[in-house]
């Protein structure tokens, strides 16, 4: 497995594992599939921005994919960053977000970032252990905060300093 800046080219395996996402977990709580057009449009966002988008592959097949943007859109904020990691169901538990994590950070502290924050639906144990897992602590639930499938959702957050 290897882990590249993602190009143009694996937008088609990214919008599919995070449609696939969408449809089936609340690793996301986005209620509608994207499209094409909106991921290549959040991905030049990112380029524009100097954020890191990262994609695990083995061979020519795009297994996973990780970013990190704003944590909240204020100057007093710049120096955190919340980040997404997203595997492909077929390859869970074989390492691939916690390499896909650790490059992450690596590239939050070559831009002098200070924390980084996930956000993690409560009933997603996987993601939960594999942020305790890379260091990262629990600093707060919401409860009810967000609804799919038709139930309330709890949001934990979890952060880790990077120093900087």
């Amino acid at each position: 497995m290897t882990i590249d800046e993602a190009t143009e080219a694996d937008l088609p395996a990214i919008l599919a594992l995070i449609n696939q996402a969408i449809a089936e977990t609340t690793a996301v709580w986005h209620l509608q599939p994207e499209t094409l057009e909106t991921r290549g449009a959040w991905f030049a966002a990112r380029r524009a921005a100097g954020l890191p988008v990262l994609v695990a592959r083995r061979g020519d097949t795009v297994l996973g994919f990780a970013s990190y943007g704003p944590f909240r859109p204020f100057a007093g904020y710049d120096a955190t960053v919340e980040h997404s990691v997203y595997v492909d169901p077929a390859a869970h538990r074989q390492g691939i977000g916690a390499a896909l994590l650790a490059a992450l950070e690596a590239q939050a502290r070559a831009q002098g970032r200070h924390v980084m924050v996930g956000a993690v639906e409560a009933g997603n144990a996987g993601s939960i252990a594999l942020h305790l897992r890379a260091g990262f602590v629990e600093t707060g639930r919401m409860p009810e905060v967000g609804r799919k499938f038709g139930r309330w959702l709890d949001l934990v957050l979890l952060q880790k300093r990077l120093g900087g």
